[in-house]
């Protein structure tokens, strides 16, 4: 399959204590950590391009411009949409957002985001490769 611009993604999550700034220890208040917004934007992204993947591929963040804007307390549903904008080769360039309560509500964060396909077999080697020694 070909992994062409274009392609999108959507994730929702209900914010949950272990989602917090004062879970992740990057505050104090219990509030949607910027730390998760980051991970359950990657995780919309990721999941957006692998049904599109060769056997045995995956995807890695490598970069992130994230502007994390509202707050979400414990209890609240956000979701996540990504739009795949750029495709070079192995990388991959997304746009994406978090909303409150939906698509259309209060808008959260957004972010460009990029990641690399890799051969996640050889890319987990090389990393344990670092290890020995």
């Amino acid at each position: 399959m070909d992994i062409i611009k274009g392609i999108k993604g959507e994730q929702k999550l209900c914010v949950g204590a272990s989602d917090t700034a004062a879970a992740l220890g990057s505050g104090l208040l219990d509030v949607f950590s910027t730390p998760s917004v980051l991970a359950l934007i990657e995780k919309t992204c990721w999941l957006s391009v692998a049904p599109f993947l060769e056997d045995g591929q995956g995807t890695v963040g490598t970069r992130v411009e994230l502007d994390h804007m509202a707050t979400s307390p414990v209890g609240i549903d956000v979701v996540c949409v990504s739009e795949l904008v750029a495709v070079d080769g192995r990388k991959l360039v997304f746009n994406a957002a978090v909303y409150n309560g939906g698509v259309g509500g209060e808008l959260v964060a957004k972010a460009v985001h990029e990641r690399f396909i890799v051969t996640n077999s050889k890319f987990q080697a090389k990393a344990d490769a670092k290890l020995v020694g």
